[in-house]
């Protein structure tokens, strides 16, 4: 089994979609999408809006499962485990696949509250201690403990908009995830707090697989080893960033990438 976990550079495939089709009702929005997302890199979802790459994220930790008239076929495999069995825990699942939302959404809760939600729900520490490393730890990572150190006990929702982003990204690692999925996380935010964030996730990529839905190119270009262009609910290119952005193979790509279609 290992072997086919490998590609010809030793990178290994984390999550593999498979003849990935959605349903909302008896609208199709995905159709047969097949994806490889290889470990400790980011893959970018680009494409127009409507284009299904934010149906394709929600599936990777069964947030569709939230829709009652959406139904999910094909196979996703998160180290060669098939999500969607009925043995999966959905809860502990979504403690190993985390999520970052468009609009930065902090509880109504302190910024030490906000940290410390997931580690408790999911049993992670037992001692105030313990809790106190988690919150230190993830903020950390968040590139925002400096910022808030001394004001662990105000509200989260007192923070400016970037700020916002980053808690919501240290409460999104403190449950210890594999894969952190980021569904447009930049597009809320002014430049220099998108700049930041930017920073932030070429640096989570050595702890943590990252997916990335964007509506900026250049975003992808930037921030990205692997990108995947959908086009009305199909995937039609995948591949080294590099490649889709300079030499593409499907003249579709090339359409949307010089700005044809969009």
């Amino acid at each position: 089994m290992a072997e086919n976990n490998k590609n010809n550079n030793q990178t290994k495939i984390k999550m593999r979609g498979r003849n990935v089709n959605v349903f909302y009702g008896e609208k199709q929005a995905l159709f047969d999408v097949n994806l490889d997302i290889e470990q400790n890199k980011v893959t970018s979802l680009i494409g127009p809006s409507g284009c299904g790459k934010s149906t394709f994220l929600r599936c990777l930790n069964r947030m569709n499962d939230t829709i009652d008239i959406c139904r999910v076929s094909g196979q996703i495999t998160l180290d060669d485990e098939d999500i969607y069995a009925k043995q999966i825990d959905v809860v502990e699942l979504r403690a190993r696949v985390g999520m970052v939302f468009q609009k930065p959404n902090p509880f109504p809760k302190s910024i030490y509250e906000n940290v410390a939600y997931g580690p408790k729900i999911h049993g992670l520490a037992n001692s105030k201690a313990e809790f106190d490393e988690i919150v230190v730890k993830s903020l950390r990572r968040a590139g925002l403990f400096e910022e808030v150190k001394d004001r662990l006990d105000e509200p989260g929702t007192s923070l400016s908009g970037g700020q916002q982003q980053r808690l919501c990204i240290a409460r999104a690692i403190a449950t210890r995830p594999e894969i952190l999925l980021m569904d447009e996380p930049c597009s809320a935010l002014d430049p220099i707090a998108t700049a930041i964030i930017e920073e932030l996730i070429d640096e989570l990529r050595e702890k943590y697989t990252i997916i990335i839905v964007t509506h900026s190119m250049q975003q992808a270009a930037r921030v990205s080893q692997k990108t995947a262009f959908f086009h009305l609910g199909k995937l039609v290119e995948e591949g080294a960033t590099e490649d889709i952005f300079t030499n593409p193979k499907n003249k579709k790509t090339q359409d949307y990438i010089t700005g044809r279609i969009g």
